[in-house]
């Protein structure tokens, strides 16, 4: 399988997540790789978008979102649950992806159908945390690209708290795919 290049995440944040869908996210987990397609996906615009993290500046949980594209920014929710994002845009702009659901393609036990639990099936927590997406443990594996027709827009999940943020139109999903989280 051929990883994503790191230019394929230094562009804008939107057009990287649509570009997502379809993608193989890749985990090499004790010689074995688990495997999920990306069916839905949210962008976060960086500092300036209210429901980004990065809108509270650079801290010790956000750093990773304001260095170099193409890494991971892994966190945990709840207490809980692990979220996986990866960073987009070039160095400084706080500015990623978060992964909201996969459909299984190889080794993946469990649901998927959602960002904590696609990250306890692919078995991604915070040893994660800024992890190279172009290594050999944790990547996102080039697919053909998903139609434009296919590709439905609407706001993202639990972010009322940004106010006007949380309307924008930026969680993407293959439109019909039985792994999306909620329609």
């Amino acid at each position: 399988m051929q990883k994503l290049p790191r230019d394929f995440y230094a562009r804008q944040t939107a057009e990287v997540a649509e570009e997502l869908l379809g993608k193989l996210l890749v985990h090499c987990v004790d010689g074995a790789e688990r495997i999920g397609k990306i069916v839905e996906v949210e962008a976060y615009l960086g500092a300036h978008d209210l429901a980004a993290h990065s809108s509270k500046g650079i801290t010790p949980r956000t750093q990773v979102m304001y260095g170099p594209p193409g890494h991971a920014y892994v966190y945990l929710i709840y207490g809980m649950h692990h979220c996986l994002n990866v960073i987009t845009e070039p160095e400084g702009n706080g500015s990623g992806v978060l992964l909201r659901a996969l459909e299984p393609v190889a080794n993946l036990q469990g649901n998927t159908r959602g960002p904590g639990l696609l990250t306890r099936a692919m078995g991604i927590d915070r040893r994660h945390y800024g992890a190279d997406l172009l290594a050999n443990e944790l990547y996102v594996a080039d697919a053909p690209n998903v139609p434009d027709e296919m590709i439905v827009r609407r706001p993202r999940i639990g972010v009322a708290y940004a106010g006007a943020w949380a309307m924008q139109p930026l969680r993407f999903y293959i439109e019909g795919n039985p792994y999306i989280s909620r329609k």
